[in-house]
């Protein structure tokens, strides 16, 4: 597992996101074959819209990965304690498509993505777009379209999102991050906006030992995402220490 997926799956950004107003963040839950059709579609227009005509399936790279944190924080918010997750990505030339699935509690959070990514003398660009449908009552549905940008030590991310809310009424919000990573050593801040409120910091560092890869990271999150109360029963923030291990496939 490569450190920036470990940074986005595993303990920090790694997703789900949303209602940081709220204890955790918000993710829609469908039934039967609603559910199964919406699933469907998610993946075939992320397909169609997502790879360029003339990309042969010839050049294909697959990896699957699977990991464990101690505890699963995605942008700053803690989803479960101790959480097993899984994934397979395909690659073709720019276009990269993939899911991922991650123990919440009750049932799972099952991510469809898919993204183009080019780099021009040291500039790397990305756009995509990615659901976050859930199998229980944890969370509802969200979908999000991101962009992204990296240059040298740095990288930066903007999504817009929308939140099915339970049928209360969707929600919308924006969520926008900046990280630096060197040596496996890395930092990231971000934040929501519109709907949704809530900021956080997180550092880290990711190696590989025993053909595993390994990260341990600290998280700050402010009053809207901690779901934590002082002794007076006012929100406060909080601080976390992360363990994380996990194993990328090849194939």
């Amino acid at each position: 597992m490569s450190l920036m997926r470990m940074l986005r799956r595993i303990g920090s950004e790694v997703v789900s996101i949303g209602a940081l107003s709220m204890n955790r963040m918000p993710r829609t839950i469908m039934k039967g074959p609603d559910r199964a059709i919406k699933i469907i579609g998610i993946a075939a227009m992320t397909f169609v819209l997502l790879t360029p005509a003339g990309v042969s399936a010839q050049g294909a790279e697959v990896s699957a990965n699977a990991g464990w944190v101690s505890q699963y924080f995605y942008r700053g918010i803690l989803q479960k304690t101790s959480s097993a997750s899984a994934g397979m990505d395909v690659a073709i030339g720019p276009v990269s498509l993939g899911t991922w699935a991650a123990d919440v509690g009750d049932g799972a959070e099952i991510d469809l993505y898919g993204s183009v990514g080019y780099e021009v003398e040291g500039l790397s660009l990305s756009a995509g777009g990615i659901a976050y449908l859930y199998t229980g009552q944890f969370d509802d549905t969200y979908r999000e379209i991101n962009l992204g940008a990296g240059y040298g030590l740095v990288s930066v991310e903007f999504s817009i999102g929308q939140y099915d809310n339970f049928g209360a009424g969707r929600q919308d919000y924006w969520f926008t991050g900046a990280s630096i990573e060197h040596m496996g050593f890395y930092g990231t801040v971000g934040g929501f906006g519109n709907d949704f409120s809530g900021s956080y910091g997180e550092v880290g560092y990711g190696f590989s030992a025993a053909d595993l890869d390994w990260t341990i990271s600290g998280i700050v999150n402010d009053s809207n995402l901690s779901s934590l109360t002082g002794k007076d029963g006012k929100p406060t923030g909080g601080a976390t220490l992360v363990f994380g291990v996990g194993k990328e496939f090849s194939f």
